[in-house]
């Protein structure tokens, strides 16, 4: 996967910091340069003033010599040779002299020096001179200029890269703020992108990602309407056909293998109704919008609404069902969270064996409220928790259901900014099934909401 940033970052600084290293090579030849000039013009003067010494016919002994001396680092040597270079006066071991040439390199005594060579008449012939210094100083000028360019040049070569890091970070944020907000979005907001603040140059990829979007919902709303009208289509029919299979149980009582039959219609068209309300719920959680039409709701009265039907469910089963219903706040949708209810207490209430216990419950736990629903079952697998929050699939194949129920508390979770946890039951037994919903203020109470004792 390339990155813009980076692909920015390469064109913009590799050329910065080709061009830093010209720079820092034109500025070192502009600075060493005129120093190199500096050094001969003063070793020239040297050279001159011992000429002068030489033409007016004096001998340049130590004492003359002296003053020529330099008080620094460097040394100064000289010598004066006559036309044949016969050694006359100066440093015996001073390297061979090219008059008239400029100042060149040479080495004396073990270390570099920098000499110039006059030809110069004097009263007792020609006579060849030179003067020898040394490179010390030099070469401590040259040290302090590559000191200082390398500062230089590494404070503008860092400034240069934060502004250029500024610059592309501050020309990619439009598309982080794009990112952030997809990010943020829930996995049924299908909104299109707020094309207000998109810049010109991306703004056709935008204005393509929002037709796919538009392409999507619309694909997604055709799929929800189908599954809703055909779950609304099919519920009359299966009303009147329970009714017609209650008459006819009626009416045949005194047949055995009639009313045999007959139970087993009524059973199968008994999952059938539950199967199309389960649709039902489904195309309703799909539709929900994170805090889309929420108002303030309170968890554990909307349980009490149902207690009659689970307590009655329950003693038809033989299961021992509890409650435990303290206030529970939330911002919601109320006939999905009945829904969420429901089928949470139903899926405990089916996979429960006769004998076991149910408990229902809701509290407040670090600034999140609860409800959790714990029975004594046979269990959901740890490697399998994952896949019963899809759809249509059964742990078990001898217990009715059509395998929509956790399918549906998912998506109505996700929909209220909820998550869902799976664990074990109380004692390491069963399946506990706890729904996190962040906390909000309490509604205004409209009735007791004492936990019934059954």
């Amino acid at each position: 996967m390339t990155s813009i940033r980076l692909r920015l970052l390469k064109w913009l600084l590799g050329p910065i910091l080709l061009l830093n290293l010209v720079l820092a090579g034109l500025v070192y030849s502009l600075a060493w340069t005129p120093a190199q000039v500096a050094f001969d013009q003063g070793l020239a003067d040297t050279a001159a003033a011992l000429a002068a010494r030489v033409r007016a016919g004096a001998a340049p002994d130590a004492a003359a010599v002296l003053p020529l001396r330099l008080a620094g680092p460097d040394r100064l040597w000289f010598v004066v040779r006559d036309a044949q270079g016969a050694h006359l006066a100066g440093s015996p071991a001073f390297p061979p002299l090219r008059p008239g040439a400029a100042a060149y390199d040479a080495v004396l005594g073990g270390e570099p020096v920098r000499v110039i060579a006059l030809a110069e008449t004097a009263p007792g012939g020609a006579r060849q001179l030179g003067v020898a210094r040394t490179l010390r100083q030099r070469f401590e000028v040259r040290s302090a200029i590559l000191r200082s360019l390398f500062v230089l040049v590494t404070l503008a070569t860092l400034t240069l890269v934060g502004l250029v890091w500024l610059s592309v970070s501050n020309g990619l944020r439009p598309l982080a703020r794009i990112r952030a907000d997809l990010t943020e979005r829930g996995a049924g907001d299908l909104a299109p992108i707020a094309a207000e603040e998109v810049p010109y140059e991306i703004a056709p990829v935008v204005a393509g990602f929002n037709e796919l979007l538009d392409k999507v919902e619309a694909g997604a709303r055709a799929q929800r309407d189908f599954m809703a009208d055909m779950a609304h289509q099919l519920r009359t029919p299966l009303a009147g056909l329970q009714l017609q299979l209650e008459w006819l149980a009626a009416r045949h009582a005194q047949d055995p293998e009639t009313l045999r039959s007959v139970g087993l219609m009524r059973l199968a068209n008994e999952r059938m109704i539950r199967q199309v309300n389960q649709l039902l719920a489904l195309a309703r959680a799909r539709q929900g919008q994170p805090g889309a039409a929420h108002e303030a709701l309170d968890l554990a009265r909307l349980v009490q609404e149902s207690v009659q039907y689970f307590v009655e469910e329950a003693a038809r089963r033989g299961i021992d069902i509890g409650f435990e219903l303290g206030p529970a706040p939330v911002r919601g949708d109320a006939f999905q969270l009945r829904d969420l209810v429901d089928n949470l207490a139903d899926n405990a209430l089916r996979y429960t064996p006769s004998g076991g216990s149910v408990t229902l419950l809701t509290q407040q736990e670090e600034g999140e409220v609860v409800f959790a629903v714990e029975d004594s079952g046979p269990g959901i697998p740890a490697a399998r928790r994952a896949q019963v929050f899809e759809r249509f699939v059964r742990l078990d194949d001898k217990t009715s259901g059509s395998g929509l129920g956790l399918a549906i508390v998912r998506d109505i979770a996700a929909a209220h900014g909820a998550r869902v946890e799976l664990g074990e039951g109380p004692g390491g037994r069963g399946t506990r099934v706890a729904v996190r919903f962040p906390r909000t203020a309490p509604p205004r109470p409209l009735l007791d909401q004492s936990a019934p004792e059954v």
